[in-house]
């Protein structure tokens, strides 16, 4: 019997859906990339320890929240936690990992983490964070 060759399909990973008791807060987002400018003296260090890939920052899908969402400081949502972003546009909408923190004086923001070679800059108000 001849091998039967089917194309390889690459789907977009699912929504997920939120809970019922999800935490859904709104805020407001920006993007920030990895350099001494926009974080602190060591670019390539998120807040809780983990390493950003030089070459190419966006794939990891790590974002930053101001600090009054971060359980740390007294929000719901925790370093390692995956949340969905909604209402900045089909290429930054999605899934992230909290991987980092904003500076005290930002309330109600995310930050997502791209690279310069992207080419994404941006502020978006009214935006959706759902914790999954």
């Amino acid at each position: 019997m001849p091998a039967i060759n089917h194309p390889v399909v690459i789907k977009s990973p699912p929504k997920l859906p939120a809970s019922e008791d999800a935490v859904h807060i709104n805020v407001d987002a920006s993007v920030y990339f990895p350099e001494e400018a926009q974080t602190d003296e060591d670019p390539f260090v998120t807040a809780d320890g983990s390493l950003i890939n030089e070459q190419n920052p966006r794939q990891h899908r790590w974002l930053a929240l101001s600090r009054n969402l971060l359980s740390r400081w007294g929000g719901q949502i925790e370093y390692g936690d995956s949340v969905r972003v909604e209402g900045i546009s089909p290429q930054l909408d999605g899934i992230y990992v909290v991987r980092d923190a904003m500076h005290r004086r930002i309330k109600n923001r995310v930050d997502i983490l791209v690279g310069p070679n992207d080419k994404i800059m941006g502020y978006w108000e009214d935006v959706k964070l759902i914790k999954l």
